[in-house]
This record gives structure tokens, sequence and C-alpha cells, in this order.
């Protein structure tokens, strides 16, 4: 298979969802799912022991670090045929858990519908091959089906991101495809009704940002059971994260450096300070109106990896990890650069004079924030 940037789920984890499938076979499943519900949450939230499939042992690590019991009520909401919402702040991993359910219960991340300003009704549905329509009319043949349509077909997920950055008139057009599970073809006449295969549904995501943008009606809310989807709240979790989705980002990247746990802590405990807007040592603290989402502690991060890989001697440098977050945090706001700026000089300094070492250097290379 040709090596891509950033290759799905199902190919990324194919071996785990092999050795999943083929030692669950007895197991409790809903209809046309590749694996029981229990197997589902193994493969999310990891196994504690290894398991065995042809000779090989696989450990089955974890990849959604959050409320595990979050993410058995998506697994029994999908398996109740109703469609699944996630909502929550930018950065908060629901994209990669609706990835990672699609590619567990489907084996296909990639039947998706991106939500923009500019999504259209047949891109969500279907739309028409026009030169075989003029040449042969209104025809199966002629029609090339859009996500919906696939996962209703196939009797497989259908993720829709960012839906309330749709036009509200084209979220509606789910509300029938939900209620009735047909989705209907008016130019094709009698045969223009599709009935949804087992397996289909929809997993929505939103972000809470976009609320007032393109509000759901209510008719289509009462369609999804909503999960909201919260920040990491733990500077040690978030620590792991940064880790674990850092050292991944490196080797499919090729590049020989692994992820520090010091620094990674070091990061952790400032964007989750900065988002909660209190330090570990109680101070009160200005919150910046950006986005402080792990997702973005990630990015600072492999930003840092690189520089320092490719312009460096293979070493992570402070000074450009403290630049790469003013660059994070100043995108939005600039007025955040002055909150950044004050928990330098209050908690950062602080941690400095106690704890020195790392802390030490992180405060000298503020004379980046100007």
């Amino acid at each position: 298979m040709q090596e891509s940037i950033k290759p799905p789920v199902e190919v990324r984890y194919q071996e785990e969802l092999e050795a999943l499938k083929n030692t669950d076979p007895d197991a409790k499943k809903p209809d046309n799912w590749q694996m029981s519900p229990k197997a589902v949450r193994t493969f999310i939230l990891g196994s504690e022991k290894p398991i065995e499939y042809q000779g090989n042992k696989y450990q089955i690590r974890k990849k959604y670090f959050g409320n595990d019991a979050l993410v058995e009520r998506c697994i029994v909401t999908l398996a109740g045929n109703r469609g699944l919402m996630l909502v929550g702040e930018p950065g908060t991993a629901k994209t990669m858990l609706s990835e990672l359910l699609s590619a567990a219960i489907s084996g296909n991340s990639k039947n998706t519908i991106q939500g923009t300003a500019g999504t259209t009704e047949d891109m969500i549905k279907y739309s028409w091959n026009y030169a075989l329509l003029l040449a042969k009319g209104p025809s199966r043949e002629a029609l090339v089906p859009s996500p919906l349509y696939i996962g209703m077909e196939k009797g497989i997920l259908t993720r829709f991101e960012e839906i309330t950055r749709t036009p509200a008139e084209i979220q509606d057009s789910l509300i029938s495809v939900l209620s009735d599970k047909v989705l209907n073809v008016p130019e094709l006449g009698d045969d223009g009704f599709l009935f949804a295969r087992p397996g289909f549904n929809v997993i929505g995501t939103a972000n809470t940002r976009d609320k007032g943008v393109n509000e759901m009606s209510s008719a289509l809310k009462r369609r999804f059971n909503f999960e909201t989807v919260m920040p990491v709240n733990k500077v040690s979790l978030e620590k792991q994260i940064i880790l674990n989705e850092v050292n991944m980002l490196a080797q499919e990247s090729h590049v020989d450096m692994q992820a520090d746990e010091d620094v990674a802590e070091l990061l952790a405990s400032t964007y989750h300070e900065l988002r909660e807007g209190v330090s570990s040592y109680g101070h009160r603290i200005d919150k910046p109106n950006a986005v402080m989402s792990t997702a973005e502690a990630v990015s600072v991060y492999y930003q840092t990896m690189l520089t320092g890989y490719y312009y460096g001697d293979g070493h992570l440098n402070v000074d450009c990890l403290v630049q790469n977050l003013i660059g994070a945090v100043s995108k939005e706001d600039k007025d955040d650069l002055e909150k950044v700026k004050g928990y330098f000089n209050t908690v950062i300094r602080d941690k400095s004079s106690k704890e020195g070492g790392l802390w030490k250097q992180y405060y000298e290379a503020r004379k980046w924030l100007k």
C-alpha cells in the first residue's frame, strides 16, 4: 500500500483490529458490526493483557484518554441505531473518537462529510454524472453517491464533522434519514428508495465555540444522543497524550527523536493552568481567549521537535518552545500575549526559583514574549 502522511485509523492499527476481530467471533454484536461492543471498547481504551492471535501477542494500547464511561455510552448509542453527536471545546479529540469508533465498528473511518459554510445537500446525499445523465437519463449508473448514501448502502457509519458549520437547511436534510432510515431519490421514480442496511448510523461532531453559528434545529437534535467531550483535567494525563501523539507523529515522519517527558510535563502544566485559570500553587491566572487544547499542545511540541531535528543538533530548544507557544496562543487575539506574559512573570517565575532546571530555562526564555 502506498505510504501516506496520515494513514486512516483502520490502516494505522490494522494488526490490532485483525487480532480483536478474530479472537472475538462468538461474542454478541449488532448486525453488520465487525466486532462486538466489548471488543470496540477494548480497541479504544486498551487491554491490560496482550491478545494472542496466530502465534503473536498484541498489546492493545489505550488510544483515547478521557472519560471511559463516555466511550461506553457512545458505543451503546450506536448499537441502538440512534445518531451520536459529540460536542465540546475545540481540540478535545472528538474527531479522533469518531474515527476510532468508525474504524472498529465498520472497518472504515473515511466515509466522512466535512461541514463548512459551503456544504451542499449533494455533498451529503448524492449527485449526478451529468454526461451519463444526459446520455441515458436518470439511472443508478448515473448517480454519484455521497457519504450518507454510501453509509446507507453498505451498512457502515457516516461521520459528519463540524455539523454546525453547515447551513441549517442542509443540516435538516438528515432528519428524515435518521428517522426513517430511508433516502428517496425522486429522479428514479418508484425505484428511488434506498433503505439503510443494518450497521448504518451517523456520528456528528460540533464545537461549542460554534454555538449560534448555524444552530441545530430541535427536530434534528432529537435524532441524536448528545455526549459532551470535556478537556483533559489532569496534567499527568495530558502529559501522556502529548508523549504518545508526538512520538507517533515523529515515527510517521521518520524523525529520529523521542519526546522528552520533562518537556511534555512542562507543556502540559502550562496548557492546563492557562486553560483552568489557576496554577498548581494557587495563583489566579487570566485565561487566554485562545483554544488551550491538548491538540494545540501536541502541535507546539511537535513544531519545536522538528525545528531541533532539521535546524538544531537533534535536541529540543526551550527558546523555540516558547516561540511556538506564542504563535499558538496569540493567533486569535493579540491581547492573549499579555496574559501569557503575566503567567510567566508570576507562575513560571515562582516555579523557576523553587524547582530550577528546565523551569529556569523556561522562565529565561520569556525574552521572546515581546
